[in-house]
């Protein structure tokens, strides 16, 4: 049986993959971010994002307990006025944020990164990119060796939030840990108008994404689905 663990913390990226059928289990890694953004230097909310998630999945697959699986991190950067925004951890920094948010736009980057886990067969090539074959035996194949990302862009609009607004959202603790100051699937959905582009980025993983990133490994992502 073909195992998934998520690489993430996001209580809100477990419940997306369980609502959409999607069997896993979580180990979390002990990636320090600001480390990874000191020793690369990257600046890009793009580039950020992606960065991240290949950290965190790489992290989680060097686990014995990774053996054997597929790994799947991920990643969110909020870009506003050309500026990256992560989890603000502090209520001034999201007020400050939200403020300048209200009736304007920006752009969640969620990165993704799958790292194949799997034993490799000695005579078998690497995956090509682009396949979608998978068994049809109910077993579960030879690694691919695949190690691969994309990020998952979409342009959120918000609707114009007055102070008091902010400042209640802000008294809950929700948008504390979350990129840019907001959640689509929770309290902060109220404040967003519109979504160009997978709402499913928005809320922290792009399933359509993760089944991309899984045909690169020859695996289904019907493979995935619970029977339960």
């Amino acid at each position: 049986m073909t195992r998934l663990i998520l690489a993430s913390q996001s209580p809100a990226r477990t419940k997306l993959l369980a609502d959409a059928g999607i069997r896993h289990s979580v180990l979390v890694s002990d990636v320090d971010e600001d480390a990874v953004q000191a020793r690369y230097g990257v600046t890009d909310p793009h580039d950020t994002a992606l960065l991240l998630a290949r950290a965190k999945a790489e992290a989680v697959a060097a686990l014995p307990e990774a053996e054997g699986a597929l790994v799947i991190g991920c990643d969110s950067v909020f870009e506003f006025d050309g500026e990256a925004h992560g989890k603000p951890y502090t209520a001034a920094v999201a007020r400050e944020r939200m403020l300048r948010m209200s009736g304007n736009s920006g752009v969640l980057h969620t990165g993704h990164w799958l790292v194949d886990c799997r034993a490799t067969a000695a005579d078998d090539e690497p995956a090509e990119a682009g396949t979608d074959e998978a068994p049809d035996d109910g077993e579960t194949a030879p690694g691919s060796g695949a190690t691969l990302g994309v990020v998952a862009s979409a342009e959120v609009h918000f609707t114009d939030m007055d102070p008091e607004e902010i400042d209640a959202y802000i008294a809950t603790g929700e948008p504390l840990h979350c990129a840019g100051s907001f959640t689509i699937d929770g309290l902060g959905g109220a404040f967003i108008r519109k979504v160009d582009g997978d709402p499913h980025a928005v809320v922290g993983l792009s399933v359509s994404t993760l089944r991309s990133l899984l045909g690169h490994a020859n695996v289904r992502i019907t493979d995935l689905w619970s029977t339960e």
